[in-house]
């Protein structure tokens, strides 16, 4: 099934204009196996299961990316976090650019905001995305933990 994300840019967003407007379509899938490995394709091996900013509060969204070609199966989780995107379907576009390069496929399955303070090694995972929903943001810390061990991290249904 696909589902087809419409988001105004930042500038068609001001000036109401409806000639500005991106879509994207989003695949969804009802796969949620988490594989190892050993029986995933080299190009999904090679994708980080997380790149987010060195530091600051930035969106972000929690991806489940598979082989386009299969089933859904094998899957990874990823986390993508940046302050370069000014709304959440823009960090999914960064991604998904990459991945079909690499005859991968993902679904988002939500997103957030996250306050990352490397002085304090302290994660805050909050809030939610208006276009993809909440991500399960106890998920989204324990892929952050395989990356930040030594972080202590806090997850929060509050604010936006």
């Amino acid at each position: 099934m696909r589902l087809l994300i419409i988001a105004y840019t930042l500038s068609g967003f001001l000036n109401h204009s409806p000639s500005v407007i991106k879509a994207t379509t989003v695949h969804l899938r009802t796969s949620t196996m988490a594989t190892n490995n050993a029986t995933m394709s080299p190009n999904l091996v090679s994708i980080p299961e997380v790149e987010i900013d060195p530091q600051g509060v930035f969106k972000y969204i929690l991806m489940r990316v598979y082989d386009d070609a299969g089933d859904g199966t094998p899957n990874k989780l990823v986390v993508r976090g940046t302050i370069k995107g000014a709304y959440h379907a823009d960090i999914f576009e960064m991604f998904l650019e990459g991945a079909h390069k690499l005859k991968l496929d993902c679904d988002v399955l939500g997103g957030g905001r996250i306050n990352h303070d490397p002085e304090n090694k302290k994660l805050k995972i909050y809030g939610y995305s208006q276009g993809f929903g909440k991500a399960d943001h106890n998920v989204t810390a324990s892929v952050l933990k395989k990356v930040y061990p030594d972080y202590t991290f806090e997850c929060s249904d509050e604010g936006y």
